[in-house]
Parts: structure tokens; C-alpha cells; sequence
């Protein structure tokens, strides 16, 4: 299963690593990440393979969420089939 996962938030040094690092110890696969500045705000897609991680998707959702309280952003996690969906013309 496939997964968009967003993050938006005041930049600040180590987003992408700690967002990372969750995800590898879930065994959860970046397949394509997108990412910009936009002055101070940081703005990120990926793309993530949920298909070896151990957590249903609503705790892995739980767990970035979690973390983007720490961090003071907005984390989200959607099923792909969703974020299609919800994003076609």
C-alpha cells in the first residue's frame, strides 16, 4: 500500500531527517519526495511505500502526527487511493 505523507511547518534544521527516521524504523520506503522553501515556511510530498510496515496506517498516522506536535507542524498522512481521489478533476 501506498501513502502520501505532507508536512508543512516554519523550517527549521533536521524536517526531513526526523520525518525520515520515523519512517525507517517502520519499515516504511520513501519512493519520491518533493520539497521547497517558501521563505520561511518548508512544504513537503512523499510518496511512501507502507507495504512491510508492522503499524496499521491509522497508528502510523498517529505516530506523525505525534511527532509534528513536537516539531510545531502539520504532519498528514493519507492512503494514496484517497489523496487521488480527493485531488482529481
Amino acid at each position: 500500500m501506498r501513502a502520501v505523507l505532507t508536512v508543512v511547518g516554519k523550517d527549521r534544521v533536521g524536517i526531513f531527517y526526523r520525518v525520515s527516521e520515523i519512517c525507517a524504523k517502520n519499515n516504511v520506503n520513501i519512493a519520491d519526495v518533493s520539497q521547497s522553501i517558501m521563505q520561511d515556511m518548508f512544504c513537503m510530498i512523499m510518496l511512501v511505500d507502507m507495504s512491510k510496515c508492522e503499524l496499521p496506517l491509522v497508528d502510523f498516522q498517529d505516530v506523525m502526527r505525534d511527532l509534528g506536535r513536537e516539531l510545531g507542524l502539520s504532519i498528514r498522512v493519507m492512503h494514496e487511493d484517497i489523496f487521488n481521489s480527493m485531488h482529481r478533476i
